[in-house]
């Protein structure tokens, strides 16, 4: 078994086809079907299920999957730092759900330190890989939330993955419509007047899995769902069809994206406990220390 594998066995998991994945990776489709299948002898088990339809992770191959992704992600770490042409540079990363604040913080940093040379990355991305992210040291310090649907999984994961969650803000559940939306006048709105319209949520990308999702209300069964992976794409999709998305009522007017939203509180109450993640027992460098000092400055409980 080797690195290279590791990342086949990845991008198979990731892509939707593996003729896609021969193309990401630029070799064959039966190059990597052979590599693959070389290494599930190696390990004795089967890592893909293949049918006429495509293929699928097994049981087995699930497992692989999650200590695949922390060796590699273990590996790019050490190549980044010591062995790419980058490794004369100030290294920062952090990982967000959709939060302004988080990337606000991360700006202010930057601007207070200004090195002459530097390689930071922010981000903002799905639950779980938030999660992974700080576990694995890809990222210092994580940005998540929690409502009461999902607050135990979350905090066995926490536990899970050695991470130390640090609360920062409690945020009431409000409805995001467009400013043209025939509701955006009101100040309060209940979810069965919404029903004929789209909810438009984040895409975590976990099968029957809302323990996951950033929004609140996660366990209410909506009619009509659309998911999406950018906050682009979910303004242009309110806008365009009158629907709207789940969120804490805070908008950061400064955003551009955001300006064509409005917010409506809504009736139903699932507050959403809000704080950042770092992994237990990690010195933070001198930028991780002061984006917590940042974080710190939007503390309300």
């Amino acid at each position: 078994m080797n690195l290279k594998q590791m990342k086949y066995v990845l991008e198979v998991a990731n892509a939707p086809s593996i003729h896609e994945a021969s193309t990401r990776l630029f070799i064959s489709q039966p190059a990597l079907s052979l590599s693959i299948r070389d290494l599930e002898d190696e390990l004795g088990i089967v890592i893909f299920d293949r049918t006429n339809k495509g293929i699928k992770l097994t049981d087995q191959g699930r497992e692989f999957v999650i200590y695949a992704k922390r060796v590699v992600g273990q590996y790019e770490i050490l190549e980044n730092r010591y062995f790419s042409k980058d490794q004369d540079k100030e290294i920062f990363s952090v990982s967000t759900q959709h939060y302004n604040f988080a990337i606000k913080a991360f700006t202010t940093v930057i601007k207070k330190h200004n090195p002459q040379k530097y390689l930071f990355s922010v981000h903002e991305t799905k639950t779980k890989e938030v999660l992974e992210d700080v576990r694995d040291l890809k990222s210092e310090v994580g940005i998540i939330a929690f409502s009461r649907a999902n607050e135990q999984m979350l905090k066995k994961l926490f536990k899970d993955y050695q991470l130390e969650f640090t609360p920062l803000m409690k945020r009431d559940t409000f409805a995001y419509v467009w400013k043209d939306h025939k509701f955006a006048g009101r100040e309060e709105i209940s979810l069965e007047e919404l029903r004929d319209y789209p909810c438009v949520s984040f895409n975590q990308n976990e099968e029957g899995n809302y323990y996951l999702t950033e929004e609140a209300l996660a366990d209410y069964e909506f009619d009509k769902t659309i998911k999406s992976d950018d906050r682009a794409t979910t303004m242009e999709i309110l806008a365009d069809l009158g629907g709207y998305s789940i969120g804490t009522g805070v908008l950061a007017w400064e955003d551009a994206i955001l300006q064509g939203l409005v917010s409506i509180k809504l009736k139903e109450e699932d507050p959403l406990l809000i704080g950042y993640i770092i992994r237990k027992g990690h010195s933070l460098s001198s930028y991780g220390k002061d984006y917590l000092e940042e974080l710190l400055k939007y503390k309300e409980l």
